[in-house]
């Protein structure tokens, strides 16, 4: 009979792979997490947290009445022309920087238990004879089941010859993103998303009276400007609602957290007999979601049907079928209307003619807006 070192193992220790470890823990399963960075660490995130995912993150230990959050339930979105958008959210969200957020579910899953690999990449990540098996520098593992939850762009979908790594560059498959975090004079219960030429960016409260900055852009828009700080100036500052935010803030950060080629293309949800969950199986657009709380309802989903498989009440191809089928159903649409929406954003007249549209039609901006949060979970 195989010996396995672990009974499961998460590779990338992002939201989807820390919450599904805690999930896993907290049903006395044995969990390691491979993380290629060190906690505490920033990532590139717009850090508004919709409201669906608020009790599933108490659940997972975390006291988050205790922290005092900022509770946002205004939208602004204003167009590259300055014409301004505003309407309430209906769910709402809360406001975390990720740095604060990822690290706290790190604490909380090593107080479980959950053995933490950090500051190592995994090399090899595949399934093999009854096993899933992880490799990192000389260490090997065997563990009875694997979910990858790696992110955006990673050595595994390069070893693995993804499809979105081969395709061609297009609209949807080579994004900059930047991240500052600021403090700025700008209303607590607001998220911004102000348009600009070929990008948008976002703006919110996170803790301890800081603001997040996070924008995206196209590759072309950083080559063609010769560098963040100048593309800044040349395109963002168009926007005069921008040009106000970098103009009167304080910056908080020596240099911005930024991260490229990536891709807004469709992606697997199971890749060769391997679950995956969060970025890594659908980058989710910030156009179509909040796509941290669609990353810890993935896993959970994930986490509902492996132990049925754990438990030997369904095979393996039996779980890997209905994880694909429920993720797809929960998910597949937001997506979709997010990458749809993604291909038109940051063109001035387009964006500039929706925006119009919004403010006149609020029915509609109200379903276009519920459609971007779901229920909790």
């Amino acid at each position: 009979m195989t010996e396995f070192d672990y009974d499961i193992a998460i590779v990338g220790g992002g939201l989807a792979g820390l919450t599904a470890a805690i999930q896993f823990r907290m049903r006395g399963y044995s969990v390691i997490v491979f993380e290629k960075k060190s906690y505490p660490f920033h990532r590139v995130c717009g850090e508004y947290i919709s409201m669906e995912s608020w009790h599933f993150l108490i659940d997972c230990g975390l006291d988050l009445p205790s922290m005092q959050l900022p509770a946002i339930k205004k939208l602004q979105v204003s167009a590259p022309n300055g014409n301004l958008f505003t309407a309430d959210l209906d769910l709402g969200g809360f406001g975390m920087s990720r740095f604060k957020l990822d690290h706290l579910l790190y604490l909380r899953a090593k107080a479980l238990g959950v053995e933490m690999r950090e500051g190592q990449q995994v090399d090899h990540f595949f399934y093999e004879d009854g096993m899933y098996r992880i490799s990192m520098g000389q260490d090997s593992f065997k563990v009875r089941l694997a979910l990858g939850c790696f992110g955006k762009r990673s050595n595994i979908d390069l070893h693995w010859k993804r499809d979105f790594t081969l395709d061609k560059k297009n609209a949807l498959n080579n994004f900059v993103g930047v991240k500052y975090h600021i403090q700025t004079d700008f209303p607590d219960d607001t998220i911004a998303l102000h348009n600009f030429a070929n990008g948008y960016c976002g703006l919110s409260k996170i803790e301890d009276d800081k603001y997040c900055l996070c924008y995206l852009t196209t590759a072309g828009n950083l080559q063609n400007n010769g560098g963040i700080k100048e593309m800044e100036r040349a395109v963002l500052f168009r926007n005069k609602h921008l040009r106000r935010t970098f103009e009167s803030s304080t910056f908080l950060m020596n240099q911005p957290v930024s991260i490229a080629q990536i891709s807004f293309d469709s992606k697997d949800v199971v890749f060769k007999k391997v679950p995956l969950a969060g970025d890594a199986c659908g980058m989710i657009t910030p156009l179509c979601g909040n796509g941290m709380s669609m990353a810890m309802h993935g896993g959970k989903i994930f986490v509902h049907l492996a132990d049925q498989y754990l438990q030997n009440q369904i095979s393996l191809i039996e779980m890997l079928h209905r994880y694909e089928r429920e993720w797809n159903r929960h998910f597949s649409r937001r997506l979709r209307i997010g990458r749809m929406v993604q291909s038109h954003f940051g063109k001035a007249w387009q964006t500039n003619w929706f925006i119009s549209i919004m403010k006149t039609l609020p029915a509609l901006s109200k379903k276009i807006i519920r459609s971007t949060h779901g229920t909790p979970f």
